[in-house]
């Protein structure tokens, strides 16, 4: 699909989403000229085909592609919430503490059943305990896709349940201070009062540690339009009922204050349906051309804008030499001794130089 095509489906998406969240039956008129396959395309990128489709059934619209993923996303959310419960279950029984995360809590507060996608739930869990944690995950007929190799291990159950056990929040690759504050995460948690291992985070804190999530995301791949609809749900919900002189002092010491403002504003304009202002538009395209999970031309051009300030040879530098944090984290085996350090660079070398595209990116955006 054209890029100028890609956004014209998705201002349509933008323009549903809004009908959906909001509870307003969509315009028959605008309805009509619909393209429903290039819209369903561009929606399954940001994940809302599920939200879209609740707005086009509230026009009287059932198109085969869009109910299908609506009732997939209604059967995920179910089978995952009933899978979720069993491994807290059984945390609580191994003594082992967790925090639900992110994308398990928002559901919860959209209008309907299913109508935010999920692709996994995400807990976090006692980082001491990681292999037992493992253990236990394929003792519940869990198969393990990736283990040990960042901060979460990734586990599936047939048919649709992935979970992502993460031993912390981030870690010291993450581009700014999201690392260093979120340390010692334990002691920002509240206990629950409903059982004997589980924590949650205060509503500030919560919303702050989606900020930052959203950020990391921002700040490397880009992220796409879904992430604006949490931010309008979670202030639609909250608004007036928050600390916002602790969420704003807290954001300072994450030096993502700006980020959060931007961020917020545009999403209150977008799904009021306000007019944006030029600077606005631009950033709106950005969340657009991301899509959910980013593209690479991002991750280059911003990590010349966020970690070196505009600097290519810092850039160069850091793509070669980059820091110990990140160093463990690209190339694992390192962290058994300091002595492989060398060698990881020389791994990092020639891995980066056989992948073309890779190395492509780079050049290209350096030249710019």
């Amino acid at each position: 699909m054209e890029k100028s095509e890609f956004r014209s489906n998705a201002e349509d998406m933008i323009y549903l989403t809004v009908c959906s969240i909001n509870g307003v039956t969509p315009d028959r008129e605008r309805i009509e000229k619909l393209d429903l396959p290039k819209l369903f395309e561009v929606c399954q990128t940001h994940i809302l085909t599920a939200c879209v489709a609740y707005a086009l059934e509230s026009a009287g619209i059932k198109d085969n592609d869009f109910t299908q993923a609506k009732e997939k996303s209604i059967r995920k959310n179910i089978l995952l919430d009933s899978e979720r419960a069993k491994i807290l279950k059984r945390l609580e029984a191994e003594k082992i503490w967790y925090m639900p995360l992110k994308g398990a809590i928002f559901k919860d507060w959209y209008p309907k059943l299913g109508m935010r996608q999920m692709s996994d739930n995400d807990i976090l869990c006692d980082g001491t305990k990681r292999a037992y944690i493992k253990e236990v995950m394929l003792d519940m007929g869990f198969t393990c896709d990736h283990f040990g190799q960042d901060n979460d291990d990734a586990y599936f159950k047939p048919p649709v349940c992935n979970f992502e056990m993460h031993n912390e929040l981030f870690t010291g690759a993450h581009v700014g201070k999201l690392h260093g504050y979120y340390e010692d995460v334990k002691n920002r948690l509240i206990k629950d009062e409903k059982n004997e291992y589980g924590y949650h985070f205060r509503d500030e804190d919560f919303y702050i540690y989606f900020i930052a999530h959203e950020y990391k995301h921002f700040a490397s791949y880009g992220i796409g339009v879904r992430s604006l609809v949490d931010t309008y749900i979670f202030m639609q919900k909250f608004k007036d009922k928050l600390d916002n002189d602790y969420i704003s002092a807290e954001l300072e010491k994450l030096e993502i204050a700006d980020f959060e403002k931007t961020n917020r504003e545009l999403a209150a304009k977008l799904f009021s349906m306000e007019q944006l202002s030029s600077e606005e538009k631009e950033l709106l395209d950005y969340y657009i051309m991301s899509g959910t999970y980013g593209v690479r031309e991002n991750r280059v051009k911003n990590d010349l804008k966020y970690r070196t300030k505009g600097s290519k040879l810092g850039y160069l530098r850091y793509r070669l030499f980059p820091p110990l944090e990140y160093l463990e984290v690209s190339v694992p085996w390192v962290k058994k001794s300091k002595l492989l350090i060398p060698a990881a660079y020389i791994y990092r070398l020639f891995h980066g130089a056989i992948n073309k595209k890779s190395v492509s990116e780079h050049k290209k955006q350096i030249r710019k």
